[in-house]
């Protein structure tokens, strides 16, 4: 009595994402991998990449089994929206699911007008739309999102702050929250080669303190404001460098900007990394001073394999972060980054005493293994009241 009901096993999920990379690729993968090992039929709508070859994300999807479905959506939230929406409905028509699962803005965009509530829906924004912009686009993005919630059977949340973030802006609904998880195996610490080792699989010839950014390089991440805070380290902590690794549309601006630092050699532009894993090893200390997240990924594996974090005030940054630290570093302010930075990479010893305490944290609040069960509990909590209020419907016809 009181327990959920599972309605159907195995269910027939479709996952639909936009975008295919980064830290939201990762989270989606591992939920595919995990809900196929359940016994589920996992179906992926995603684009499939281009020239280049697959994304990060459909190699993901096809190594684990899950089906794939081709649907070239973009980035851009409105322009190409007209031609994206149909296709999707195509995809929910022909797959046939029991629900649909829908991950960032675009997805959530598209998909909700494509379904309208015909099929219980879980739209994960992981980072709100309207933050990502200013003045009458925000507006509208905020108008958005409290008008598509009526076709969302639950808005679900990495973090607390980025539910608090969705209610103050009007936003309504019936929310979940499910912080972001882990492979705790594969980022265990005692797995990974010491520092030494992996500055030396890195070709890093430098033995002194490194600050490694593991990011897209985009204007959510704010290496903009790294770089900026940066100029003012390697002369207060002889022999501090910084790793920018990843790949993304700012990169040409950011290296532009690095080249007129004071000591333009003390920057790094490692290019992507599908395994971040010996830059986490290599350094000192990961730093990430997003703009806006909903609880970012990178910072959790950097702590998962013994390394200190150095954020900015964003969503899921409190949350993750040990509260003896106390709090983030607050966003877009350069000079208090900078003596975050200059603290922290001046005392090694101390980074190696944090990154220790960041391990036990994750262990205890970041397991995938959590994360999973309780997007499942999610799917079942919304399959069951579903089918009550069906069986309520029902009743009401036939009397």
């Amino acid at each position: 009595m009181g327990q959920p009901r599972l309605i159907v096993v195995p269910l027939t999920i479709l996952h639909v994402s936009q975008p295919v990379d980064g830290g939201v690729a990762q989270i989606v993968a591992d939920l595919l991998r995990g809900q196929i090992a359940d016994g589920h039929r996992v179906v992926l709508a995603c684009p499939v990449g281009g020239g280049a070859g697959e994304s990060r994300l459909v190699a993901a999807a096809r190594a684990v089994g899950a089906e794939v479905r081709p649907w070239a959506a973009t980035r851009g939230a409105v322009p190409s929206l007209r031609r994206e929406v149909a296709p999707l409905r195509r995809i929910v028509a022909g797959t046939d699911p029991h629900l649909v699962h829908l991950h960032s803005s675009k997805a959530g965009l598209a998909g909700r007008l494509a379904v309208r509530g015909t099929r219980p829906t879980v739209f994960q924004p992981h980072a709100w739309s309207f933050a990502a912009v200013t003045g009458a686009t925000a507006a509208l993005a905020r108008g958005w999102e409290r008008w598509a919630a009526r076709w969302t059977d639950r808005l679900l949340c990495v973090s607390a702050q980025e539910q608090r973030d969705g209610e103050a802006a009007g936003v309504r609904g019936s929310w979940a929250l499910v912080p972001n998880g882990l492979d705790l195996d594969r980022f265990d610490p005692s797995r990974l080669p010491e520092q030494e080792q992996a500055r030396a699989l890195l070709d890093l010839d430098d033995d002194g303190p490194w600050a490694v950014c593991v990011g897209r390089l985009c204007r959510q991440k704010g290496q903009d404001l790294l770089l900026r805070a940066w100029a003012g380290v390697p002369a207060r902590v002889p022999g501090a460098r910084l790793a920018l690794v990843g790949e993304g549309p700012d990169r040409s601006v950011l290296e532009a900007f690095a080249s007129r630092l004071a000591h333009p050699d003390s920057v790094l532009f490692a290019g992507q990394s599908e395994d971040p894993r010996d830059w986490y090893a290599a350094g000192d200390l990961t730093v990430l001073s997003s703009r806006w997240e909903g609880m970012a990924l990178a910072p959790l594996e950097a702590m998962a394999c013994a390394r200190p974090v150095l954020l900015t005030e964003v969503a899921g940054a409190r949350e993750c972060l040990p509260p003896e630290w106390g709090p983030p570093v607050p966003v877009e302010d350069v000079a208090a980054l900078r003596e975050a930075l200059v603290a922290r990479l001046s005392d090694r010893e101390g980074c190696r005493r944090d990154g220790l305490r960041a391990r036990a944290r994750v262990v205890e609040r970041h397991d995938l293994r959590d994360t999973r069960s309780r997007v499942s509990e999610v799917y079942e909590e919304i399959l069951n009241g579903r089918h009550d209020r069906d069986r309520r419907e029902d009743m009401t016809i036939a009397y």
